[in-house]
C-alpha cells in the first residue's frame, strides 16, 4: 500500500503503485483502472515502467443518466468498503503515512483472516460473522 499527502493526485503515485505492484506481482499482466487515470502522463508513464500490463480504464457510459454499476468497479469499492469498518481507517486522519500504512496492514490481515476462518462469509453481504469482534 502507498499513502501519500493529500496534494498528491492518484495519477501521480499511481505508476509507483503499479511498479510496487509489479514487483511483488510479477504476473501482473491486466490493471483495471477508473477514469482519474486516463490521462496520457499516466498512461506513458505506465509504458515505460511496465511495458507487458495491458491497461484497461473502467468509465461510465457517455449515454448514462444517473447511477450505473460499473463492470470491475464493484471489487474496488467493495474493498474499501470493507477496509472502512477499521475505525483507525475510517475516522482518524494520521499525522504520519506510516502509520496509515500499519493500519491498513492491520485491516487487510483481518480481511483475509476473516475469508479463511470463515470462508462463506466472503460472499456475504452481511459485514461480519456474529461471533467476532472487532473495532
Amino acid at each position: 500500500a502507498i499513502a501519500h499527502t493529500a496534494d498528491l493526485q492518484d495519477r501521480g503515485s499511481g505508476v509507483l503503485l503499479v511498479a510496487i505492484l509489479f514487483g511483488l506481482f510479477s504476473s501482473l499482466r491486466k490493471l483495471y483502472a477508473d477514469g482519474g487515470y486516463r490521462g496520457r502522463v499516466f498512461q506513458k508513464a505506465l509504458k515505460r515502467v511496465l511495458r507487458q500490463v495491458d491497461l484497461e480504464i473502467v468509465k461510465r457510459s457517455d449515454h448514462a443518466n444517473g447511477f450505473e454499476v460499473l463492470p470491475r468497479r464493484r471489487i474496488v469499492e467493495r474493498t474499501i468498503g470493507r477496509l472502512n469498518r477499521c475505525r483507525r481507517l475510517a475516522k482518524d486522519w494520521g499525522n504520519l503515512n506510516q502509520k496509515t500504512r500499519a493500519f491498513l496492514r492491520f485491516a487487510s490481515i483481518h480481511l483475509m483472516l476473516q475469508k479463511l476462518c470463515y470462508p462463506t462469509w466472503c460472499c456475504q453481504t452481511e459485514s461480519y460473522p456474529k461471533s467476532t469482534a472487532h473495532d
